[in-house]
């Protein structure tokens, strides 16, 4: 029976075989800050960017590297995110709300969603974002009115969907025919989308964007849409005459969560994107454009741990023993969603050896409230505390207050500094919007 997880970043087994985490005693943080407990490592988180904006910006300054901000979007990512020199993808107005609170630049933030609201629109539009990528032709025209109505013209891109089926969970597959996003490539949607944008005057269309799924742990993949991306911009020259300036290849790297993952890294991304991309653009004789991509899960997923504090336990003899947590799929809907797997280690125990088998369940009134099954650990006691790895993206914001259970805390850990950048909710702020009619005073 064997208990090797893999530590990453700043992780260690400290002297006391406690887990640590940016010089942090684990047992400490949730001593002093409570559990359920969200722990971002800093040095790992900038060191992804890092790799990023090297892989990309700082082999061509034209390239551009957005974080999707709907991974884990908070003022200090924000913040973080903007010293190392990446732009910001948002999905909504709140995000860009939190993104311009920050002090982010606004003509670093590129504006997605499938259905954005007329007030999300405007709000972009005057606070000047990059771009606004457009998802369909119901948005186009909603677009186009409202930049006659504010007498402004907006750069945009148009999102496709290239029909590329990416080899990831269903939910989170979008670049497929069959899908919610963007101007179908097959029928030609997406060329008639392209003429309808050029002869606007209100439009300024700088290129196209394209996601094909999250959690990719292939390359084929992503020189697959390269190609067929190239593919379409050389024939929209062809029949339009207009030569895009940028492609925006979307996000999707897969990260390690547990055996078996064996993500590519940064760099063999990069390198298979670029060079999809060029040799395309030198079979058609294509101008190289600017080539945007929008990593999320791949930045934020391997800095984050969630420490939980153990509770009840429930032994099956010959069958399973259930070991419930103070959390569960409030905190990490994934497992629920997606059958997502995670490895993690009981961090006050770090150093012994597995001696059981147990599967973690969360405390919501939910048979599937599951987060790990099958994890080898020591002998676990009431009170123990359990660290689950790569919890950084698609966490804390999916987390939901199902069951009235309140949202953890969030620390961000550094050269054993500790700072909360996300306070624990309390029951006052569970009710704060709730209100009661007077009749039932």
């Amino acid at each position: 029976m064997s208990s090797k997880v893999r530590l990453q970043g700043t992780m260690r087994i400290n002297d006391k075989g406690h887990l640590e985490i940016g010089g942090c005693d684990v047992v400490d943080l949730a001593a002093s800050l409570g559990t359920p407990l969200y722990i971002l490592d800093e040095a790992l988180l900038r060191q992804n960017c890092r790799r990023y904006y090297q892989a990309f910006t700082g082999q061509n300054e034209n390239d551009l590297v957005l974080y999707a901000s709907k991974a884990f979007l908070v003022l200090a990512m924000a913040r973080i995110i903007q010293d190392e020199g990446l732009g910001l993808d948002v999905v909504s107005g709140g995000e860009l709300a939190i993104a311009l609170t920050a002090g982010f630049p606004a003509e670093k933030i590129f504006l997605h969603g499938n259905n954005k609201s007329a007030a999300e629109i405007r709000y972009a539009l005057r606070c000047g974002v990059g771009r606004i990528v457009v998802d369909n032709y119901y948005e186009l025209e909603l677009v186009e009115r409202i930049c006659g109505e504010m007498a402004l013209k907006a750069a945009i891109l148009l999102r496709i969907a290239p029909g590329i089926e990416a080899h990831s969970h269903s939910y989170i597959s979008t670049g497929q025919v069959d899908s919610k996003f963007g101007f179908t490539m097959e029928n030609g949607d997406a060329l008639r989308a392209v003429k309808k944008a050029l002869a606007s005057p209100h439009f300024e269309l700088k290129g196209v964007h394209c996601h094909i799924g999250s959690q990719i742990l292939e390359l084929e993949a992503f020189r697959l849409a390269g190609r067929v991306m190239m593919d379409f911009l050389a024939e929209a020259r062809q029949r339009t005459g207009w030569t895009a300036e940028e492609l925006d290849l979307g996000g999707g790297l897969g990260v390690y969560y547990s055996e078996g993952d064996d993500p590519p890294t940064i760099e063999e991304y990069a390198r298979a994107v670029k060079e999809s991309v060029a040799d395309k653009c030198r079979e058609h004789a294509f101008p190289r454009p600017r080539i945007i991509v929008e990593p999320g899960r791949s930045i934020v997923s391997p800095a984050g741990t969630t420490v939980y504090t153990i509770g009840s336990m429930k032994d099956i003899p010959g069958i399973r023993k259930y070991v419930a947590v103070d959390g569960g799929m409030t905190d990490n809907p994934r497992p629920a969603l997606y059958q997502a797997k995670y490895e993690g280690i009981i961090a006050n125990k770090a150093a012994e050896e597995a001696a059981e088998v147990v599967s973690i369940t969360g405390r919501c009134c939910e048979s599937g409230d599951m987060l790990i099954w099958d994890l080898p650990v020591p002998r676990v006691e009431a009170g123990d505390l359990l660290a689950i790895f790569s919890t950084g993206a698609y966490n804390y914001s999916m987390s939901s207050n199902y069951n009235a259970l309140l949202r953890p805390a969030v620390v961000l850990v550094l050269d054993g500094k500790a700072d909360v950048i996300v306070e624990r909710e309390t029951w006052g702020d569970l009710i704060r919007n709730h209100r009661l009619p007077e009749r039932l005073l």
